[in-house]
């Protein structure tokens, strides 16, 4: 009888791509295998941007098989996507509306329908989580002053991770980390705000019971088994990405500042308790859930968003690691500031950025490599600005920032960003996300006794790279 491989499977779905990761352990190491990958995005369907589910669902199921045919199979798998986004059911589990994704403009003017009820500070006091015009309380409000009809059908109402669940196990359930990001949480009782909910007119019924990351949902059903060829648990990882982005953070030293570095840059440090204040809101910083009811304490900084959309416009065959070690070798020192709304989704981003060198008489950059260094210098800017910021919030010091997803290569970016912070950065590991929803998975199947003993585990299974100041 040969020894068994234990696998463990996670399914990593971001805005533009998704992929199969199996991972097993290695001489006390833990060891990862890319199994099958696959194309998203948002699509317009009836004039509204969304995901295609279905789809989606079908690539779940393909990277499966996938895993059956090279004889690996997990013991469980578990799925990570973006925040925000959910799909309604009628009472016999159907789709009500489309999968809208939170770029669409139907929040337009939601917000200001929200403050009339509840004001934006209130707001801020019994949730924590900072204003995004595409968070869930926000969309629901859409959907409530658009199409009142769907609100009156729906029975269940599932985050998208939650939705891929329901369809291999049957089973309906939230996960803590994800219904944060809605902004209906109370950050005290760690469940539905069921008074804000009330007051807003959106029904209680269709809210699941919410559920901890590491909570085992169940096998699949006899279907889904029968058609990937096999059975397995599906566990609730931190099902937002950047909840399980920040898992997968090397180390166990209490103060220390993460930036899950990805299209959008998450920066922020861990803690035990909210910060619901005033001057909170002021900072735009949010308190979203992590594992273990932590409060992952961060603000949401534009991110590589930027570089990727000038390469596009300038440069579509250089990659990434040429751009930065370009960008590094000019001498060009403009700023513009990264979290300016003009940035968020402008018709030409390289434009964008020279108006607003221009516009600031500053140096206006030209080719890919000038316009990549004036981002990156900003977003260092940006991060420093952003560390003395929770500094004056937390009153601790901070000397180092660990660098985690897929901006863990950007070299010259953190270099850029010791020197601009004086903090020692720490890079790596770039799988973050992967590596966080299957540290969950560990813990839960009993490979990890904790959340500290599998942090210290990456830490020496992965190239983390150091820059000093």
């Amino acid at each position: 009888m040969g020894f068994m491989q234990t696998y463990y499977l996670a399914v990593d779905i971001g805005a533009s791509s998704g992929r199969h990761i199996l991972a097993h352990m290695e001489d006390g190491k833990m060891v990862l295998e890319e199994m099958y990958r696959f194309w998203n995005g948002m699509t317009e369907t009836d004039g509204e941007l969304c995901w295609n589910v279905d789809q989606l669902f079908c690539d779940i199921k393909e990277g499966m098989k996938k895993c059956k045919e090279a004889g690996k199979i997990p013991v469980s798998m578990g799925i990570d996507t973006w925040a925000v986004d959910f799909v309604l059911l009628d009472g016999e589990d159907q789709r009500i509306g489309n999968a809208v994704g939170y770029r669409d403009g139907r929040t337009k003017g939601a917000d200001e329908l929200v403050y009339q009820i509840i004001p934006q500070s209130e707001l801020y006091a019994k949730t924590g989580i900072q204003k995004q015009i595409f968070n869930t309380i926000y969309q629901l409000m859409a959907v409530k002053r658009d199409h009142p009809d769907y609100l009156e059908q729906a029975k269940s109402l599932l985050m998208i991770p939650e939705y891929f669940n329901f369809l291999l196990t049957g089973k309906k359930a939230s996960e803590y980390t994800n219904a944060t990001t809605g902004q209906l949480v109370s950050p005290e009782t760690k469940d539905w705000d069921y008074e804000l909910i009330e007051r807003l007119g959106y029904p209680k019924q269709i809210f699941q019971k919410i559920e901890k990351p590491g909570t085992v949902l169940g096998g699949l059903t006899e279907a889904i088994a029968a058609e990937v060829g096999f059975d397995c648990k599906v566990v609730l990882p931190a099902t937002h990405d950047t909840g399980s982005a920040v898992m997968a953070v090397p180390t166990n030293k209490e103060d220390t500042i993460y930036i899950s570095s990805g299209t959008w840059s998450l920066m922020g440090t861990e803690r035990m308790s909210a910060e619901c204040s005033k001057k909170s809101m002021e900072h735009n910083f949010t308190n979203e859930g992590g594992y273990d009811y932590r409060f992952r304490y961060l603000k949401n900084i534009m991110g590589l968003w930027m570089i990727q959309s000038v390469r596009k416009e300038l440069a579509p065959d250089q990659g990434f690691g040429e751009i930065c070690e370009n960008a590094s070798k000019t001498t060009i020192t403009s700023l513009v500031d990264c979290n300016d709304d003009r940035f968020l989704a402008p018709d030409n981003m390289t434009k964008e950025v020279q108006k607003a060198c221009e516009e600031s008489g500053q140096q206006v950059p030209e080719g890919i490599a000038e316009v990549a260094s004036v981002i990156y210098s900003s977003l260092a800017k940006c991060y420093a600005d952003t560390i003395a910021e929770i500094e004056e919030m937390t009153g601790s010091k901070y000397d180092s920032i660990h660098v985690v997803g897929g901006g863990a290569n950007a070299a010259y970016l953190n270099e850029l960003t010791a020197k601009a912070t004086g903090c020692t950065v720490y890079a790596g590991p770039t799988e973050a996300t992967a590596i966080g929803n299957l540290a969950a998975q560990m813990i839960a199947d009993g490979a990890f006794d904790s959340l500290s003993a599998v942090r210290s585990c990456i830490f020496d299974s992965f190239e983390i790279k150091t820059y000093e100041p």
